[in-house]
């Protein structure tokens, strides 16, 4: 059976590799083009199941491959979600026109961007690549701060030990360090997801908390401190 293919567009190199990384547990085949008038050629040769396209591009912007992808008969069947801006309603109304399938805003949720692209494609695998990584977090809730210690980490999130609990669904602000010799603090904001307390304890994890990561912030542009992140789960995960 042939592998399926998914096409990811944007002319931010830094954004492709980030999404290709939120990709790697998934059994597809990865292709990647610049600008608009590449991805519309590889999609004519390729025949990719799933287009992901960021809307502002040179040469041709997203919205206007995207009407030629859905103008075209041979092609109209290809799935395309739409890179947007939360800023641009206007974008999303020339999405929709254009005939997009769905759309995902910057900066992206990973978590999202697996869900979305699952809708489209099942060979889309949403697991999450994870190490066993153990520094001293602080957690900053409601105007309190309390110190926990991490017990893995993802791309998108992490499991925190505590003898403090929160609430599933609780927003919270984590800060730690990825290397104790670096002065860099990373800084994300984030969701409780599950507490491991009680009767359906797992045992295999010390009473805490899991943490969903909605934003990578602190010190340099977010998307970078996001790339730092990967590039030091990679790593490490290649270590284990």
């Amino acid at each position: 059976m042939a592998i399926p293919k998914i096409l990811l567009v944007d002319d931010v190199q830094l954004f492709l590799e980030i999404e290709k990384r939120l990709l790697e547990q998934s059994n597809v085949e990865i292709l990647t083009a610049r600008d608009g008038e590449e991805a519309l050629k590889i999609v004519r040769q390729e025949r990719p199941s799933l287009v992901v396209m960021d809307i502002n591009m040179p040469k041709m912007d997203g919205i206007d491959c995207c009407r030629a992808i859905k103008s075209d008969p041979d092609l109209a069947g290809t799935a395309v979600i739409i890179v947007t801006n939360a800023s641009n309603d206007g974008d999303l109304d020339q999405s929709w026109k254009a005939g997009c399938d769905d759309f995902i805003v910057k900066p992206v949720d990973g978590r999202l961007f697996l869900e979305k692209a699952r809708r489209f494609l099942n060979a889309i695998d949403r697991r999450r690549k994870r190490i066993f990584f153990q520094t001293e977090i602080a957690v900053q809730i409601e105007g309190r701060i309390i110190t926990g210690t991490s017990f893995d980490l993802s791309y998108m999130g992490m499991y925190v030990a505590s003898s403090w609990l929160p609430s599933v669904g609780d927003s919270i602000v984590l800060s730690f360090r990825l290397l104790d010799t670096s002065p860099a603090m990373t800084v994300a904001r984030g969701k409780v997801i599950w507490v491991n307390h009680g009767r359906n304890r797992k045992p295999d994890y010390p009473d805490g908390f899991g943490v969903e990561f909605k934003e990578i912030i602190g010190e340099g542009l977010a998307m970078i401190r996001i790339n730092e992140l990967m590039q030091f789960v990679d790593l490490r995960k290649g270590k284990e």
